[in-house]
């Protein structure tokens, strides 16, 4: 696998990626994640010109996806902090690292601080597994007001009809990479 900024060109691969991720929401219930549009060309096109964009590539000798993207993650500074926006896996290629990968290349891209991000509670590729790879749930009273907001803006998208959570990866802490 490959890890690097993706093109300009591999944006529309980048959206069909994160569209099949979400397919898997479907089998937990979740038809309304499933079903939410991944981020426009333009949204999409602001993360990459902004230097804050991943993508995961197959490698030479993997025919069926040698030079194509097959993860993606997008970051933003939030309080301080290198805030995870999005990381996606193809369904096709989950469970090989990838998304730790780009986690891991985020935290060193964003510099030497903390990794946050929100999420799923109870989804087991959400909240379990990014306890796995060294974040930890925050308490309410340890949530920034960045994250407030971020909190706030996914309940009035509907989001909260599920449990969610902040959490946060210290640098240096097991996982991290750095």
């Amino acid at each position: 696998m490959i890890i690097r900024p993706p093109s300009l060109a591999d944006l529309p691969a980048l959206r069909a990626v994160e569209r099949a991720a979400g397919e898997p929401f479907r089998g937990l219930g979740m038809t309304s994640v499933a079903d939410d549009e991944p981020p426009s060309l333009a949204q999409l096109t602001r993360f990459q010109q902004a230097g804050r964009a991943l993508a995961a590539y197959g490698e030479a000798g993997q025919a069926e996806v040698e030079g194509r993207p097959i993860g993606l993650l997008l970051w933003e500074p939030v309080d301080g902090c290198t805030h995870i926006e999005q990381v996606s896996v193809h369904p096709e290629h989950a469970h090989h690292g990838i998304g730790r990968a780009l986690i891991d290349r985020a935290g060193r891209d964003g510099g030497p601080v903390a990794l946050t991000l929100t999420t799923f509670a109870e989804v087991p590729w959400n909240a379990p597994y990014y306890a796995r790879i060294g974040f930890r749930v925050l308490a309410d009273a340890e949530c920034t007001p960045g994250l407030r907001a971020i909190r706030a803006q996914e309940a009035a998208l509907g989001l909260d009809r599920w449990p969610r959570v902040c959490m946060r990866r210290e640098p240096g802490r097991p996982g991290s990479g750095l």
